[in-house]
């Protein structure tokens, strides 16, 4: 109340947003699975998926043909999304982000329906994740695999030192070489 009010010249100079600005949602579509989580958990149903099932011959002879989800259509309605980011949270592959994009504004109500090749294009304006907390303690998973790559190390290690010892030439060993 005491500082002099400033009006932002917004078309002239771009605002100053957050760091993790909630815009519009960016599909990364080589994620999505087309499991439909993100468009039967939406309140408004503004997600709109189509697909189909595409057969994967056997990769080895005389396996077992394995059928998968093709997404055809994703679409997101932009004139009905209140941007809660339920979808956003219950993608499990990571397919849909928030990007800072606030300029689409359209002129007719049913432009705002944003197909899959609109969403990629934003999701290339995604902010990278903030770094983890150096003092954080390391996730399981990545604990539980370095410990194993350093057992395997070090066994690969004794195995390549047994194998080619060498021992010095002396009174017992008068040329020197292999133990």
């Amino acid at each position: 109340m005491t500082r002099k009010t400033v009006t932002e010249q917004y078309p002239d100079a771009q605002p100053d947003l957050a760091p993790r600005t909630r815009g519009v949602i960016g599909l990364f579509e080589e994620n999505c699975t087309v499991c439909m989580l993100c468009a039967r958990e939406c309140p408004d149903w503004c997600i709109y998926i189509d697909s189909h099932k595409e057969t994967i011959p056997a990769a080895a002879p005389g396996g077992r043909e394995r059928s998968r989800n093709v997404l055809d259509r994703f679409a997101i309605d932009f004139a009905l999304c209140m941007y809660c980011g339920i979808c956003i949270e219950v993608c499990p592959f990571d397919a849909l982000f928030w990007s800072p994009e606030f300029e689409y504004a359209e002129t007719d109500i049913h432009e705002l329906t944003h197909e899959r090749d609109k969403l990629r294009e934003w999701m290339w304006t995604v902010p990278a994740p903030p770094a983890l907390d150096p003092g954080a303690e390391e996730p399981k998973e990545i604990a539980a695999a370095r410990k194993t790559a350093e057992k395997l190390a070090a066994t690969q290690t004794a195995q390549t030192t047994s194998a080619g010892q060498t021992t010095p030439a002396g009174p017992d060993n008068p040329q020197g070489g292999e133990a």
